[in-house]
């Protein structure tokens, strides 16, 4: 498959897209701000500078773009045709750190929510997402995940 962008667009394009304050983590933080939690967002003390952070209840979320994260089996996360060598190094070095983070913020006794970016979009109800949200923050797991692998329907995993 051809890239249809000229290299120096998809350059311009690919600077453009954000590493914080993304659509998935408004629409996280929404939804735990409307059920009255309060947070604290990004903090550098932390493993991995975590999207959003729960101190009184020991919990962090993290948000993550199936793409940039390696979500398997997603249909949101596909390999770009052109440059593979250099993607999949890419990103999988991203998800290794996410990886190593993860069990630092575990061994250092806090709770980790992992919220896909494909539980935010398309065909999955906000009302959906809520529930299920809000049903981990209030639990005790230790690490859970959120993903929407089939259209409409959000599967957590504990």
């Amino acid at each position: 498959m051809v890239d249809i962008v000229k290299p120096q667009v998809r350059s311009r394009m690919m600077a453009g897209i954000r590493s914080v304050n993304t659509s998935p983590e408004r629409v996280v933080r929404a939804l735990l701000f409307r059920h009255g939690f309060r947070f604290r967002l990004y903090d550098k003390s932390l493993p991995g500078k975590p999207d959003v952070v729960l101190a009184g209840r020991s919990l962090v979320i993290q948000v993550y773009g199936c793409f940039w994260h390696l979500h398997q089996g997603c249909r949101f996360c596909r390999l770009p045709s052109t440059r593979r060598k250099f993607w999949t190094k890419k990103l999988e070095g991203n998800r290794q750190r996410d990886i190593e983070s993860e069990y630092r913020l575990l061994d250092d006794g806090w709770r980790v929510i992992i919220v896909w970016e494909c539980a935010t979009r398309g065909l999955v109800t906000t009302s959906e997402l809520s529930k299920e949200l809000i049903r981990l923050v209030r639990g005790n797991n230790a690490f859970s995940e959120l993903s929407s692998d089939m259209p409409g329907h959000i599967q957590s995993t504990s």
